[in-house]
């Protein structure tokens, strides 16, 4: 059990850096983290990965909006929205199979990967000149 504890801890910490670093919850590493290291179904993984994907996005808000960085027209309408599609998630969630889900995983990180690596390619590589110049504006504390 301390074993099983300290690996959930390093996924945590884990999937906190990817959030803080990319702008996301985590759910991306959270989700295979607790099917294929500590052993969750899928279902109860996805669980799981929304309560701490929920904790990991007010702790990455807070921080990012002190410098200035959040647009909260568009995070209101996004949040009052997510909802609806959560509630449509979890019934079909509770009616699929769970290997349909793993695959469907699977199946949405290659693309998600594959768009990543796309864009990636296509973006001239930064002038050095210009950096400065398009880097976030940051509040002063």
């Amino acid at each position: 059990m301390t074993e099983e504890l300290l690996i959930a801890g390093v996924i945590c910490l884990a999937g906190g850096f990817v959030g803080g670093i990319v702008g996301v919850g985590g759910g991306i590493l959270f989700v295979p983290a607790l099917t294929v290291v500590i052993g969750l179904d899928q279902v109860d993984a996805e669980s799981t990965s929304l309560l701490m994907i929920m904790l990991v996005s007010i702790v990455g808000t807070a921080r990012q909006r002190s410098y200035g960085n959040v647009n909260l027209r568009d995070a209101v309408t996004i949040g009052l929205l997510s909802p609806v599609g959560v509630v449509i998630g979890v019934i079909v969630s509770n009616e699929v199979p769970g290997r349909a889900l793993e695959l469907g995983f699977a199946a949405l990180a290659l693309f998600m990967a594959y768009q990543l690596v796309r864009n990636a390619l296509s973006t001239p590589p930064a002038d050095p000149a210009l950096t400065a110049a398009t880097e976030p504006v940051r509040k002063p504390k």
